[in-house]
């Protein structure tokens, strides 16, 4: 949870320059009332082409995944273009998009390539006196492909709807399971220098990795007084996030400093909302918010 909010927060920045792109290429002349960005003015500036994106901020995130304790946290994160490559946040990681299509004519753009992203368990943050005896988690490192397609002009000729889905495997040995993550987002600018963005995901996961998180052995729960589990797999969480950005010269076309803000409600389902961890020590609804600058060049 500790590094949740690098891939959805600059999510929303990687997804502007995608909208300042398609008014940059359309041709046509958009009523003033529409955002006052007519087609046939608009440049793509610094984002055409390759264009990083880099980032920093703080976040309010729970100790662990169902935990009512929450953290502040540090969190880094890029996102960016190069070659024709498209760099993606990912919470905790990275995925890249090896379609080179962002500039193709049409209101449809596909994207597939590798994610890969660190998931961190149960460790040294955790709060609760009782969760907090037991034995600090592996790092896991989950690795996998990540599929897309986003409709430009969907509700106005600026906004973006993206529907994508990961699937990851766990290759470090932690909790050595496969994990599927759907989601659906849409953005929209508010202005030529603000954007949002709402994102809903959920997260599947297989047996393994429930059992890692979610169960208490009998040596756990000889530990920590909490009743024996076995966990099993499923849909483990669903969840709504709301993303903003601000580019601080009003223009996000020419670079510079952003400042980016994130509200995040997650819920947990089954085994994720049932063990101990959670139903006992901890609470099925999981908050999270965040603020950061972000620099575009």
């Amino acid at each position: 949870m500790r590094i949740i909010l690098p891939g959805v927060a600059l999510a929303a920045l990687l997804a502007a320059p995608a909208i300042a792109q398609d008014t940059a290429g359309a041709s046509g002349t958009v009523r003033a009332t529409e955002y006052d960005m007519p087609r046939d003015q608009v440049d793509a500036g610094v984002l055409d082409g390759d264009f990083f994106i880099i980032g920093a901020g703080v976040g309010l995130v729970p100790t662990y995944e169902g935990s009512d304790d929450y953290v502040v946290t540090p969190f880094p994160a890029i996102a960016g273009r190069v070659g024709g490559i498209g760099i993606a946040p990912r919470a905790g990681g990275i995925a890249l998009d090896l379609i080179s299509d962002y500039d193709t004519p049409g209101n449809v753009q596909f994207q597939l390539g590798p994610v890969a992203r660190l998931r961190f368990g149960r460790d040294g943050d955790v709060k609760d006196d009782v969760v907090e005896r037991l034995e600090d988690q592996d790092l896991a490192v989950e690795v996998g492909a990540n599929a897309g397609v986003t409709f430009a002009q969907v509700l106005h000729p600026y906004d973006r709807l993206t529907v994508s889905s990961d699937i990851r495997w766990d290759v470090a040995g932690a909790h050595d399971g496969m994990v599927i993550t759907p989601g659906i987002s849409y953005l929209t600018p508010l202005s030529r220098g603000i954007f949002a963005a709402l994102n809903a995901n959920a997260e599947w996961v297989d047996d393994s990795f429930a059992e890692y998180y979610y169960g208490v052995t009998a040596a756990d729960a000889a530990v920590t007084g909490l009743p024996q589990y076995d966990a099993d797999g499923g849909f483990k969480s669903a969840g709504i996030n709301l993303v903003a950005g601000f580019d601080l010269n009003g223009d996000i076309t020419d670079g510079g400093l952003s400042i980016v803000g994130l509200a995040s409600y997650n819920r947990l389902f089954g085994s994720a909302e049932d063990t101990p961890f959670t139903s006992i020590r901890g609470s099925a609804d999981q908050w999270v918010g965040g603020i950061g600058l972000a620099y575009t060049f």
